[in-house]
């Protein structure tokens, strides 16, 4: 991992973001028969990609051009969402596992799985599972990047008095040499 490894030090590729016929239609296909999906028989046709910007620290996001008010009416109503934005990190230009998994999860909020409920859960990881940080080179330099930022470095276990160096976001239960509760 570089030193200076950073979300905002992605370089924006030149070309707007693409995604697969195949990945679309296995969304549509999926969402077939899903009550919360309002926007299904327009979403195709309404969606735009783009790259965030560098800075930004989301991964993905989804915008409504007609905003929140028109939306909530279009919804109630069934009617066409109007020009739908989804935007991604130029990051995940690096990383086609991860990139698919936050596409699907952003298209899933265009087809109007607005909130983030088990229904959309399950169906993002069905469609296009997160890769693990096996996987993801991506996935370990942002954890690396939120441990650097993190206030606590180390553990020290009160018991045995063993130290060791902080590799999870989560505090742990148990000393890693004695296993006594911490």
């Amino acid at each position: 991992m570089a030193e200076d490894w950073r979300l905002a030090n992605a370089t924006t590729p030149a070309e707007p973001p693409t995604i697969e016929f195949e990945v679309i239609q296995s969304c549509l296909d999926a969402l077939s028969g899903v009550v919360d999906a309002i926007f299904l028989p327009w979403v195709e046709d309404r969606i735009h990609l783009e790259w965030l910007e560098a800075s930004d620290d989301r991964l993905g996001m989804t915008r409504f051009d007609e905003g929140p008010n028109e939306l909530i009416r279009r919804r109630r109503l069934r009617l066409d969402p109007g020009d739908i934005t989804i935007g991604l990190h130029p990051i995940l230009a690096l990383d086609r596992a991860l990139f698919r998994h936050t596409f699907v999860h952003e298209f899933l909020h265009a087809a109007g799985l607005t909130l983030h409920s088990e229904e959309h859960d399950s169906l993002t990881n069905r469609l296009a599972p997160a890769p693990s940080l096996d996987e993801s080179e991506v996935l370990r330099n942002m954890r690396q990047e939120v441990l650097g930022q993190l206030p606590i470095q180390e553990w020290t276990c009160r018991s045995c008095g063993h130290h060791w160096k902080r590799t999870t976001v989560r505090t742990p239960q148990r000393c890693i040499k004695c296993a006594r509760p911490l």
